[in-house]
């Protein structure tokens, strides 16, 4: 299918590993120019260097209003028509496994870097008449994840923020929409099934093997398997697609509207 993305122009932070890597790679193999976002400069020149003059890089942590400054100074120099908003989650841990301060750091790693960026580049897309905005987060929104008090609360409200940001922009040809993983191959999910061995006192395979059972189709997702479906909202054709929250996660969602 050709996603009529060939030199496109789309902003991806958190570029480094895992849906931020895997959704800038399939953006640059149709054909797409990408501006990769992460803290480690060099990693990405070593991922990306294949891909030549159609990657830009900006080396920085997106809780850093430089890193956004920067960003946003990309995003002005030259047509761009997608975002998308992806970062590592915060610690794992209950709600009574918390500090508040805790809960200060993750309002920033969440949330608060998101809703900055959003209101920066929103109305450039705005101005062009066309754009998407894809936020990556987590199947904990529709279904929240026990020892993942911080990221249950801060992903959700990034819902609520994506979903009124939908509403807003959709006449002007502004897409905003969320996809919501749960269990992939990437950093994150290794640190869930972590936590859980030892929470539990097992091992990590034994961890690990207790998490698949759970997933109706019988194994953890591919990176790549969520990038196929991100590229596809992030392109024209998608244009009917807006303010939904979209589950990536293998069957694990029980209700209805999972």
């Amino acid at each position: 299918m050709d996603l009529k993305i060939n030199q496109q122009r789309f902003i991806v932070c958190g570029a480094s590993s895992g849906f931020g890597e895997a959704i800038a790679r399939q953006l640059l193999t149709e054909g797409a120019r990408v501006v990769l976002v992460a803290r480690r400069g060099d990693l990405l020149r070593e991922k990306f260097n294949e891909f030549g003059e159609n990657v830009e890089i900006i080396e920085g942590s997106v809780t850093s209003t430089a890193t956004l400054d920067s960003i946003e100074q990309a995003a002005t120099k030259e047509e761009f028509h997608g975002l998308v908003i992806n970062a590592g989650g915060p610690p794992v841990g209950t709600p009574l496994q918390t500090s508040i301060s805790d809960w200060d750091e993750a309002w920033q790693l969440v949330m608060r870097w998101k809703i900055d960026l959003s209101l920066r580049l929103a109305p450039i897309l705005i101005k062009k008449g066309y754009g998407r905005i894809l936020y990556i987060e987590s199947q904990s929104v529709k279904q929240p994840i026990p020892t993942l008090a911080l990221s249950n609360s801060f992903r959700a409200g990034m819902v609520g923020f994506a979903k009124t940001l939908a509403l807003e922009i959709a006449p002007k040809g502004v897409t905003v929409n969320v996809l919501a993983p749960g269990s992939h191959e990437t950093p994150a999910i290794e640190r869930v099934i972590k936590n859980n061995s030892e929470s539990k006192g097992i091992t990590y395979e034994i961890a690990k093997n207790e998490l698949i059972k759970n997933i109706p189709v019988g194994r953890i997702g591919k990176a790549g398997e969520l990038a196929s479906l991100a590229a596809w909202l992030l392109s024209p054709l998608s244009g009917y697609v807006t303010g939904q929250t979209i589950s990536h996660d293998g069957g694990v969602i029980s209700g209805l509207f999972g």
